[in-house]
């Protein structure tokens, strides 16, 4: 596709800029180490709030959500059905420990709970991790910049990542947090009005195109088989799928970093709970946009099905729209890309830089260090970027299948550290070994689907951890503080409120509104029982 027009670069170019405008703005905020990691916690909620649901609903949602449906239906919301479940455990047990701790590394809770070894693990499982996250981000991105204008693929990863690097760079969280807010109503607009116009685009009405789907199975998204080869059933988005996203909301840098930016932790509880209602709303719609574009193209098969919403975009022919969802798409991978550049500037800093090299650095210094370390990673993740290319099946579920390897671990580490009394740092790390070798015998030799590997991770890593520690180290004698038994006692030996301005402050204690997180769980069934019923 060529002929991408003035009008179209004028969008994309005033968006680069105004992205690296604000960078500069802030810049004169960032005095420290500090400020560049959590924005001096001045941040407010909703702003938060915004920015997680942008950094993990981007640039892969926009594209692979619709391919994913397209080519499977509605089944596969119940992969995303789960975020409310996932948010009420988050805010009970996890954000409490790592917003009271005042680190802006969340791996240190890893030393303080069992030694360096494990935070030393957890952090570099989480630094590759990220290599290959942010190299999937540059590659949707490019994949529609190529798409789109005929610039070459390699040149296009690398004008995202130089973008991306030089606002992270200037302004840290702040630039970070402030840049998502405005790329989450750009993407937001983006879905809206691709939506509203395939609708009017559709050769028959919107209910009778629904009943047309609903007849071809692509409307049912009650999937009860137990096979384990099927991806997407109500078992695998229930149980192994809130596992999976529970981990990924509670255990990663990138997502906690920024409510650890929050002024309260009523206000980092806040963010998390308006994703939480937030995320399913969003992957519903573009779920449905995929069956639609299903019965737009009458299933017609695409060389990459994640360019299918961009097809439709090329036939509508409406002067702007392009530049408009391009530049949706590179917000919405800026958004994800941000974050993941400066979280992983902030762990090699805390994590190895200070803790293995340069202990006593004025936090001047440590800014200097943590701005260098955002280059280094954003010119990193240009290689496993140009790598994907070669990729042309949903980058969604690529992205959860690649993560699934690693959440088994991180759960692991943590759910043992909150309630296990006698695991030991040398039985932890058994266990992690463990988990970690079952998922590859699994992967090649076995035919199991990769949402159940979080869960076949997590228990191998948790039984083997506990009985390891037991074998090698005996029994413990008393929970350590870190725990949520040890944070009780430790509350009522010290007389500390367990609540501050209306929240739990004490890990393990629910809030009253969280509650309202599973009540909308319970209604998301009940919706789509309906729907499915209805049409």
């Amino acid at each position: 596709m060529s002929n991408f027009g003035l009008l179209n670069w004028f969008i994309l170019s005033s968006y680069a800029a105004g992205t690296i405008a604000l960078g500069l703005f802030l810049n004169r905020k960032v005095q420290t180490a500090d400020h560049y990691y959590l924005g001096n916690r001045t941040t407010p909620w909703w702003a938060i709030g915004l920015s997680v649901m942008a950094t993990y609903t981007g640039a892969l949602t926009f594209l692979g959500g619709p391919a994913w449906a397209y080519n499977e239906g509605l089944s596969v919301i119940f992969i995303h059905i789960n975020y409310p479940i996932a948010v009420f455990v988050v805010i009970s047990v996890f954000i409490p420990f790592f917003y009271n701790s005042g680190v802006a590394s969340i791996f240190e809770y890893l030393e303080r709970r069992f030694g360096r070894v494990s935070r030393l693990v957890m952090s570099s499982v989480f630094l590759f991790g990220n290599i290959i996250y942010s190299g999937i981000m540059l590659y949707t991105t490019a994949l529609v910049i190529e798409f789109i204008t005929d610039i070459d693929v390699v040149t296009a990863i690398v004008f995202v990542s130089v973008i991306a690097m030089t606002y992270t760079l200037l302004g840290g969280m702040s630039a970070v947090i402030w840049t998502d807010v405005a790329q989450s109503f750009i993407l937001l607009a983006g879905i809206f009005v691709v939506l509203f116009l395939l609708i009017n685009a559709l050769p028959l009405p919107l209910v009778e195109t629904l009943q047309q789907s609903k007849e071809k199975g692509m409307l049912d998204p009650f999937e009860f088989s137990v096979a384990p080869d099927k991806v997407a059933t109500i078992w695998t988005g229930v149980l192994a799928m809130s596992i999976y996203h529970i981990v990924v909301y509670g255990v990663n840098q990138m997502m906690i970093q920024r409510t650890l930016a929050a002024k309260t932790i009523g206000d980092a509880k806040k963010a998390y709970i308006m994703m939480g209602y937030a995320a399913f709303l969003i992957y519903a719609v573009l779920f449905i946009l995929g069956i639609l574009l299903h019965e737009f193209f009458d299933g017609a098969t695409f060389e990459n099905s994640n360019t299918v919403i961009l097809e439709f975009v090329a036939l509508s022919k409406i002067p702007g729209l392009m530049g408009l969802i391009t530049v949706a798409v590179v917000a919405a991978a800026m958004s994800s890309l941000d974050s993941s550049l400066n979280s992983m500037a902030t762990v090699t800093n805390i994590d190895f830089y200070q803790q293995y090299f340069k202990k006593d650095g004025s936090p001047q210094h440590y800014l200097r260090a943590a701005r260098i370390f955002t280059v280094m990673w954003g010119l990193l993740v240009i290689g496993p970027a140009i790598l994907f290319t070669a990729s042309d099946g949903s980058v969604l579920e690529v992205l959860s299948k690649l993560g699934s390897f690693f959440v088994g671990s991180k759960l692991s580490m943590y759910f043992l550290g909150f309630y296990s009394k006698h695991t030991t740092e040398r039985g932890l790390l058994l266990g992690v070994a463990a988990g970690f070798l079952t998922l590859l015998y699994v992967e090649y030799f076995m035919i199991i689907a990769w949402p159940w590997y979080c869960a076949i991770g997590g228990f191998v890593s948790v039984t083997v951890g506990w009985i390891g520690s037991i074998a090698i180290d005996g029994f413990q004698d008393k929970h350590h503080v870190c725990t949520v038994q040890g944070q009780k006692k430790f509350f009522e030996e010290n007389m500390l409120p367990i609540k501050s301005n209306g929240w739990y402050v004490l890990p393990g204690k629910v809030d009253p509104q969280s509650y309202g997180l599973l009540i909308f769980f319970v209604v998301c069934l009940i919706s789509l029982y309906v729907l499915h019923s209805m049409i």
